[in-house]
């Protein structure tokens, strides 16, 4: 299990625990997290479950793939650390990871 921080557009944090080898999204969903919509589901086919990463949690999560970026053009004030949560594999070393929800989705 990891702990994930998730913080709303309003600044409201929500801490939750999420299994390893979930997603960020699905855990988002889950827990009713204001903001990500995931309207595809986390096919990788929408830009609905975009999120900021953490300027100190980037380096672990690593880039988006050519797919994901393809579908971040779709997502609202994208900026360099910006994610689609769905793509964000839950991993023992992202215990802490700490993302931001954007003031609306794509």
């Amino acid at each position: 299990m990891a702990k994930l921080t998730f913080i709303a557009f309003d600044g409201t944090r929500f801490d939750v625990e999420a299994e390893n080898g979930s997603t960020v999204m699905e855990n988002a969903i889950r827990n009713a997290v204001p903001g990500i919509e995931a309207e595809c589901g986390g096919a990788c086919a929408c830009a609905t479950c975009h999120v900021y990463v953490d300027e100190a949690w980037t380096a672990r999560t690593g880039e988006p793939e050519a797919m994901e970026e393809d579908m971040l053009d779709f997502a609202y004030d994208v900026r360099p650390n910006s994610r689609l949560s769905c793509q964000i594999k839950v991993r023992p070393e992202l215990d802490g990871l700490v993302v931001a929800v954007p003031e609306r989705q794509g």
